[in-house]
């Protein structure tokens, strides 16, 4: 078995935001895998991270809540690359770009000697995640009369359109940052997999059909702005959101931990994903990168 480094630590903001170029078109030529000991960056919010799948990352342990069995972890050890996982559990495109707190913007691990960017980005800014979690806990609440513990938060305000074009801008200065730093890097993004079906509520998603309906028009818009902007910047995709239809919280086999309610046992991270998504999102990484057709000669 081939042995992993992995970093947690990050480098000084080199370069202002402010002044890089943003993308109007064209395409990215992808090179070859990366070989056995190349550099790997692991970019993103949870959905990258995988909190609350054990083994923990973290060391030292920190808020990020990264995985050791999240679905960077799983490729590098796969292919033995040196992974640095910058992945961090609630982070938005902005916390890529630049400062979150004490963390530094997690662009700062890519650099010349980085050969493979996988990134997954943009739930947080919309308020996704916060708001299917912040409406079941009051639902549940409603329907139970117990007060929840500890209280639930108040629902965040939908985003309008320029929330939105605020994440596409965002990807798209990401994606022109990670060429600009490590030329030599294969970059691929990885949309959100799929919480809820495309239809109706169940026990896990305690939520009413608008609301289910509102989360499910959010996840579409931002699926729409990953795909449009990874055709339009000749950026590689992995469609998580379809490799995981059908193992949604309400599915038979959930790839997804759904919300606690009477008769739905507690997950450990409401709505987020489970070791056999990471997997199947690894499983498809894997394929694309290291098949013999995976790459521009």
């Amino acid at each position: 078995m081939k042995t992993i480094k992995t970093f947690s630590g990050h480098s000084l903001l080199c370069g202002s935001v402010a002044i890089l170029m943003l993308l109007a078109g064209g395409a990215y030529a992808q090179p070859a895998p990366p070989p056995a000991g190349g550099k790997y960056v692991a970019m993103g919010s949870s959905f990258a991270a995988g909190p609350s799948i054990a083994p923990s990352a973290d060391n030292p342990r920190n808020r990020c809540g990264r995985s050791a069995q999240n679905y960077a972890h799983q490729l590098a050890r796969r292919h033995g690359l040196l992974l640095v996982d910058v992945s961090c559990g609630g982070s938005t495109t902005a916390h890529l770009l630049g400062p979150w707190n004490e963390l530094a913007p997690q662009l700062d691990a890519v650099d010349a000697d980085t050969l493979l960017v996988t990134v997954t980005t943009g739930g947080n800014d919309l308020g996704y995640l916060g708001g299917l979690s912040a409406m079941s806990c009051l639902n549940v609440a409603a329907r139970t009369g117990m007060p929840p513990q500890p209280p639930c938060g108040a629902p965040p305000p939908l985003p309008d359109d320029e929330t939105y074009a605020g994440v596409e801008m965002r990807l798209r200065r990401v994606i022109s940052e990670v060429h600009r730093r490590a030329p030599k890097a294969r970059l691929v993004i990885v949309d959100y997999a799929t919480i809820l079906p495309s239809a109706g509520v169940c026990a896990a998603a305690p939520l009413t059909p608008a609301q289910a309906d509102s989360s499910r028009g959010i996840a579409r818009r931002l699926n729409d702005i990953t795909v449009r902007v990874a055709k339009e910047t000749g950026t590689e995709l992995i469609p998580a959101s379809r490799i995981t239809e059908g193992h949604d919280v309400c599915a038979k086999d959930p790839w997804l931990n759904g919300y606690p309610s009477p008769g739905v046992p507690v997950e450990p991270t409401f709505y987020h994903p489970r070791l056999a998504a990471m997997t199947a999102i690894a499983d498809a990484l894997d394929r694309q990168i290291w098949s013999p057709q995976a790459h521009t000669p």
